[in-house]
């Protein structure tokens, strides 16, 4: 199954695909959390939807609260908190496991590609980047640590339009 066609549930709990959700955009999906160390991140994925969402590119935001309980909120106060505060404007989906044994579907299918160094497996933490081509192929990851504006993202967005 193309991960386009996965199952996914927007934030206000309407069944949906991404292929439905963003059409035939390149995706950046991101596990979000509000109350994390990285949660300015939110900032620079708001710049890379304003700069690239012309050119057929959308940032997907996911929810998830495995990491130390960083994104604890209801579906109304993740929303709230991410356009109130950041002004996030691009697609979030209802919260979601992306490791273990009730890891999403669509984490299932990211999971297994390689980041830079050739790490595949589980999300280490929030903030994990996946970039998703037009076609539905993952096309390259990057961890937490590495911002939404830093050149290796910027030139795999670039390329991927």
């Amino acid at each position: 199954m193309n991960i386009r066609d996965i199952p996914v549930r927007t934030l206000a709990d309407a069944p949906t695909t991404l292929a439905e959700l963003a059409g035939d955009k390149a995706l950046l999906i991101v596990n979000v959390a509000s109350r994390c160390g990285l949660t300015p991140q939110y900032a620079g994925l708001v710049r890379l939807q304003q700069t690239y969402a012309d050119r057929g590119f959308t940032v997907v935001g996911v929810p998830c609260n495995q990491f130390m309980g960083q994104e604890p909120g209801s579906a109304q106060e993740i929303q709230e908190f991410c356009s109130t505060t950041y002004g996030v404007d691009f697609p979030l989906l209802a919260k979601a496991d992306v490791n273990g044994e009730d890891r999403h579907p669509l984490y299932a299918s990211l999971t297994p590609v390689p980041d830079a160094d050739g790490e595949a497996g589980d999300v280490r933490w929030n903030f994990e980047k996946f970039l998703v081509s037009r076609e539905g192929e993952v096309s390259a990851r990057f961890r937490p640590a590495t911002e939404p504006g830093d050149p290796a993202v910027i030139a795999a967005i670039e390329k991927s339009l």
